[in-house]
């Protein structure tokens, strides 16, 4: 795809004249996109919009820019400045080569690491491959050593391989458990942990400082021809399933077991990566699930290809599961960060364990394994253990009764990843890190979550159970009686118009008077209320969070008089307002029945009182 020079630039200039919009910065934008935009697909899509005169949407697609979310750029793939495309993809690593020139004076002897999964959309010509080739060719064009992998990665291996090669800095091209429509650009620092403020903000103003393509930013073949690429594909899958086996404790056992296991890679890359972490933990590989073992970015056999969606998108697994006599199955989400797992009960039905279940288990076995293991003397005082502040308090339950320590963070991994770093630094020991969308970080060798990990270490823990004759359930009953019944329920609304959601928001804010939050919901008392966007927390000496200010969402979280949290607040990926409650029950409160049923009635308070989906015309998805 050459440039087609002065002749391209008439023929844009004819075609806005004879269809201007009569709005100057739309048009603008319009000759800015023709005259930038090389993929003939993506140009042809704003081209038949302006021919019919759909200036709306030119607008909603050229008059807005992609911002930072919970995970990196996030957005449908096709035409537009706040889509995923080749364009935008080159803008952005433009303010990411200017932003990180100005970081750090050896950005040419350390590079940059670039990883893609297997997403791809046919209409704009877009896959995530491309897109990774387009990344490194801006780079490349500069004198940038890249580190490109050969072929899809699962997403934790771009943040190891940061750490691991001492780059700068890294992307991963992905849209994770999102629909097959869109496609993503998330950001690692040298630290391997997702970007955090300011980093974000200063990369956007880079991007803006440089939104014209340089010259040699489209040329894609430099990925393939430069001598400044290196692909460390053999060396970082080698180093990473060698530092997992740090986190295996039954090595032996694992080789013995009779326990079988069905995989599922949700057709997107996990696949061989599980299979050889199954392997260094001395495990027979698990039984995969042939009609999604393979990448197909159409997603085909699933409504959605997210797996926290539970029985519903896990049928196949399931049914295979039960014909080949396998007690659990892992199925990791299509970049592999995430993870879902379901058992088979004594009754013959499949439990689905929620994140924040799966968290409870993981937090009692690192936990386990670190005190078995650990030299005579180790200091408790120095481990700990993470969340994030939406997530189940079962950690700060099992910290307070064991002695480590339990920090919580804001939502979203990144916060997760610089605060670990910060720990790390500081000498202390970090176990074990989550967040309740099945999101896990088991160990230290990978800042972010992890969902090949996360597998194999839920069969060691399954296969040492049943040495015990025990279930991942039964053990997980056992936990709530020891450190005190923790029941969650989390779902969400979709919401398509964000004029909606502010106001509902803004109306928790000035509940009964200007300024006033509400201190009841229903016929239940809050006790304290902290506005993590306004930076309010009634629970403080001074009413000022301790979490920090994160003013681009919403997010409040009301601490009931009942001990039930409940936090409400706007999706960083997708169109959803999100509700997180949870009942922390004490050791010796062990009517379940009594407190499931009252968090029940609490959820309905809260959505009709709160959130009044009929009157504002929210789609209820109950989880």
């Amino acid at each position: 795809m050459g440039d087609h020079g002065d002749d391209n630039g008439d023929v844009n200039s004819n075609l806005i004249v004879a269809y201007s919009t009569g709005d100057s910065q739309l048009d603008k934008a319009i000759w800015q996109w023709l005259t930038w935009d090389k993929n003939p697909k993506t140009k042809e899509q704003i081209e038949n919009l302006l021919r019919n005169g759909r200036n709306k949407e030119l607008r909603d697609r050229l008059c807005r820019r992609l911002t930072f979310g919970t995970a990196g750029l996030r957005s449908a793939m096709g035409a537009g400045f706040c889509y995923i495309n080749d364009l935008t993809v080159i803008q952005s690593t433009q303010g990411m080569y200017r932003y990180l020139e100005k970081c750090f004076s050896d950005f040419k002897q350390r590079g940059f690491v670039v990883g893609y999964d297997t997403r791809g959309q046919v209409t704009s010509s877009c896959s995530s491959l491309r897109l990774a080739k387009l990344t490194a060719a801006v780079l490349l064009a500069k004198g940038i050593p890249v580190y490109l992998f050969s072929r899809y990665v699962p997403t934790p291996f771009v943040p190891y391989a940061v750490q691991q090669l001492g780059a700068v800095a890294g992307v991963m091209i992905t849209a994770s458990h999102n629909r097959k429509e869109d496609n993503g650009y998330k950001v690692y620092w040298e630290n391997g942990a997702q970007i955090t403020s300011p980093h974000d903000k200063e990369i956007l103003k880079c991007i803006e400082e440089c939104t014209e393509p340089w010259n040699d930013s489209w040329n894609e073949n430099l990925a393939d021809t430069s001598l400044l690429v290196r692909d460390p594909l053999q060396k970082i899958c080698a180093s990473y399933m060698e530092d997992l086996q740090k986190i295996s404790y039954h090595r032996e056992l694992n080789m013995k077991t009779n326990l079988k296991f069905v995989h599922t890679a949700f057709h997107g890359v996990g696949h061989d990566y599980v299979q050889l972490a199954f392997q260094a933990f001395g495990f027979q590989p698990p039984i995969p699930v042939p009609e999604q073992k393979d990448p197909d970015p159409d997603f085909s056999t699933v409504k959605c290809p997210n797996p926290e969606e539970g029985e519903t998108v896990l049928e196949l697994s399931l049914r295979l599961a039960e014909k080949e006599g396998a007690r659990v199955v892992v199925a990791t989400d299509p970049d592999a960060d995430r993870l879902a797992v379901a058992e088979l009960q004594e009754n013959g039905r499949w439990k689905v364990f929620t994140g924040n279940e799966l968290a409870a288990l993981f937090g009692w076995w690192m936990f386990t394994c670190w005190k078995a293991n650990s030299a005579k003397d180790a200091v408790i005082k120095n481990v700990y253990m993470l969340a994030t502040t939406v997530s189940s308090k079962i950690l700060k339950a099992i910290a307070l009764k064991e002695g480590f320590h339990f920090e919580d963070t804001l939502p979203g991994f990144k916060w997760i990843g610089s605060r670990v770093k910060d720990l790390l630094d500081n000498g202390k020991e970090v176990l074990f890190a989550f967040e309740e969308s099945i999101g896990f970080m088991c160990g230290t060798s990978v800042l972010d979550k992890d969902g090949v990990s996360a597998a194999v270490v839920i069969a060691e823990m399954a296969a040492y159970l049943d040495t015990k004759s025990q279930t991942l359930a039964h053990q997980l009953a056992e936990i709530y009686k020891t450190y005190g019944f923790h029941i969650s329920k989390t779902s969400y609304f979709l919401c398509y118009d964000p004029p909606t959601i502010k106001r509902i928001f803004e109306r928790l804010r000035n509940f009964d008077s200007p300024g006033s939050y509400p201190t009841c919901c229903g016929t239940y008392s809050i006790l304290h209320v902290r506005d993590v966007t306004t930076g309010y927390d009634s629970s403080q000496l001074y009413k000022k969070s301790v979490l920090p200010v994160s003013k681009s969402s919403q997010m409040i979280t009301f601490t009931f008089q009942n001990g039930c949290v409940a936090t409400l607040r706007t999706s960083g990926t997708e169109p959803k307002i999100k509700y997180y409650a949870e009942m922390c029950a004490l050791p010796e409160q062990s009517d379940t029945a009594f407190l499931e049923e009252d968090l029940q009635k609490l959820i309905s308070a809260l959505v009709e009182n709160f959130l009044e989906p009929s009157k504002n015309g929210l789609i209820w998805r109950s989880m």
